[in-house]
């Protein structure tokens, strides 16, 4: 079995990084989705605040280069990252800032584990104490199925590890998911330690992610996708490199009217939450 991303990062955009200042949970069966304690309302406050007002420090701008979170966020899609959404809150800024912990089916932004320097976007599966584990490629957590309405596959095959998760390896895996198969598994489930996530890819079939690198620690998260400003159809090969090349800059010029995904334009990302 092979991923067919060789890479799941997302890059830092070199035109788009805010100049300071101005001024990329699923429910159980049965279960309906609820929306965040933030209200619409109040985000969309707090994105003009963001856009506004605010530094690389609390808002930062990425590209998704791969097809790991399909179809949730696509090759091509510019967020902008709310670095302010996990931050530890202050005496003070508490009580004013919308800082809250990471919830089941929240979309993180974190540093890649096995190399920090790589930013990864994946789904929030698992939360300290949570069980996971896989069946046949549906995922049940704490010993209920969920209903996954954003999930992607699109193979039919079933990969032994992979689709029925936690067993033995059958392709290589880094360091820390051998200690999290090694130290973590209880009667068939993997339990997801304190200050960890457990995090998976939507495009289930194609996502380098914590079953095959372990947890994400909770000091590598930056913070959550909170729109795409622009969303651009160009191959990852152009999104991955750090400079804008010049074969970028030519398709640019004659394609960016027809291949802006114009709808996908200042789409507010969110995560789907459940009760349990």
């Amino acid at each position: 079995m092979s991923l067919e991303n060789t890479t799941d990062s997302i890059t830092p955009d070199p035109q788009a990084q805010l100049e300071a200042p101005i001024a990329e949970a699923p429910l159980a069966v049965d279960e309906t989705p609820s929306e965040p304690p933030r209200g619409a309302i109040a985000e969309w406050a707090i994105t003009i605040l963001l856009l506004l007002f605010l530094t690389t420090t609390l808002v930062q701008a990425y590209v998704i280069p791969t097809g790991s979170m399909e179809d949730t966020l696509l090759i091509g899609d510019h967020l902008l990252v709310d670095k302010m959404a996990f931050a530890p809150s202050g005496p003070i800024s508490k009580h004013i800032l919308p800082y809250s912990d990471v919830k089941r089916g929240d979309i993180i932004v974190f540093r890649y584990p096995v190399d920090i320097t790589m930013t990864f976007v994946k789904r929030a599966m698992g939360v300290p104490g949570d069980r996971i584990r896989i069946v046949n490629k549906e995922v049940y957590r704490n010993g209920v199925k969920l209903n996954e309405p954003y999930k992607v596959h699109k193979s039919d095959q079933i990969d032994p590890y992979r689709d029925n998760f936690p067993s033995e390896p059958n392709s290589m895996v880094y360091p820390g998911a051998a200690d999290m198969l090694q130290k973590h598994v209880i009667n068939g489930e993997v339990v997801v330690p304190p200050d960890t996530v457990f995090a998976m890819g939507d495009n289930r079939d194609s996502s380098l992610d914590s079953r095959y690198w372990g947890f994400v620690p909770r000091e590598n998260i930056i913070g959550k996708p909170l729109i795409v400003y622009w969303s651009y159809d160009a191959p990852t090969d152009q999104l991955q490199n750090p400079s804008i090349g010049l074969d970028h800059i030519k398709d640019l010029a004659t394609n960016f009217f027809s291949k802006t995904r114009w709808r996908r334009t200042f789409m507010l990302v969110h995560g789907y939450y459940a009760n349990n």
